[in-house]
């Protein structure tokens, strides 16, 4: 199993979409990067001062100015009264939510991008894993090897976890390397809060605890991991079910942005938390942002996450193992 892993992994990196991705993620961060520094150096600018405590009395206003418009929906009304609380907790704890430094952009940034950016490379890395056996005509010649069709299958899925794994590594290490560059490198040890919990329109602060910065990064890169392997796991069904890399790449690109844009227009249907494209952002509740589909926790995504993992896999092995590649 050691050598058919490697080979596969071999075969991932190969391909060439790890070092397409790193490029990616070359060109992106450094544009992330500076556009968090010239918000940071506007608000200075308009304000006439660096002090943090000022900039976000200045965001407190802003949102409750917004909350005046009649165009604005009630649910997303709702959502700005929870960051206004959560924001004058910081206030009134006197804990800056963005000091600068590297391991604050890498902060926001993962709690940025887990739910469509982080999705997005996943499926890049994913979705041709099987498909391209069949594309390239060399499916026939893997399944004349002596060895069980679920033994191919099953190390294909655990280069995909590494290959996964590797990603993420990657954006950490670009994202303190590149922002560390305009932010400086310090602030592992910085105060994070964390434990905000919403019950309808009441910010509960029961919970709330202080926990240093890298110990929250942990926490943070480690949903994203779980996260994007949930991607992963349902993009290797589709490079299964699917023939074409094209066809597979497609479908889950669609799904993800479908999953993104519908927690956006269609809030207020309970039932896209079924949805497992709708569970992605768990860094939200780590970092206790508002939830805008009812009924959604931490462990219900946990849950809804790993059940799609459960069903994909098991289609992609019987689909797998079953199917006639003469055809």
């Amino acid at each position: 199993m050691f050598n058919l892993v490697y080979n596969e992994y071999f075969k991932l990196i190969r391909k060439k979409r790890m070092f397409v991705i790193t490029l990616i993620l070359l060109v992106l961060i450094p544009i992330f990067t500076y556009a968090q520094y010239k918000t940071a150096k506007n608000a200075m600018e308009q304000l006439g001062t660096s002090d943090w405590r000022a900039i976000l009395q200045q965001q407190i206003v802003d949102q409750q100015n917004r909350l005046s418009s009649s165009r604005l929906a009630p649910e997303w009304k709702e959502r700005i009264r929870l960051n206004i609380k959560q924001q004058q907790y910081y206030l009134d704890h006197d804990i800056n939510p963005t000091a600068p430094g590297a391991p604050t952009f890498m902060r926001e940034f993962i709690e940025g991008a887990i739910s469509l950016f982080l999705p997005l490379l996943v499926v890049v890395l994913a979705a041709d894993l099987v498909s391209s056996e069949h594309s390239g005509g060399t499916i026939k010649l893997l399944l004349t090897r002596p060895v069980p069709r679920w033994k191919i299958l099953l190390s294909k899925y655990f280069a995909l976890l590494l290959g996964i794994s590797l990603m993420l590594l990657i954006t950490a290490i670009l994202g303190y390397l590149i922002s560390g560059v305009i932010f400086g490198y310090k602030g592992w040890n910085i105060p994070v809060l964390t434990g905000f919990q919403m019950q309808k329109e009441h910010l509960i602060t029961d919970y709330v605890h202080i926990v240093p910065q890298w110990k929250y990064l942990l926490m943070a890169f480690g949903l994203a991991w779980f996260s994007s392997i949930a991607v992963g796991t349902i993009s290797f069904m589709a490079s299964v079910l699917l023939r074409s890399t094209a066809s597979s790449m497609g479908a889950m690109l669609a799904a993800v942005v479908a999953g993104s844009l519908l927690t956006q227009i269609a809030p207020n249907w309970n039932e896209l938390r079924y949805i497992a494209f709708i569970n992605l952002g768990l860094t939200d509740y780590l970092a206790g942002n508002p939830i805008l589909v009812e009924g959604m926790n931490l462990p219900f995504s946990l849950a809804v996450l790993s059940v799609w993992s459960l069903i994909a896999i098991i289609i992609a092995f019987i689909a797998f193992t079953r199917r006639d590649v003469t055809t």
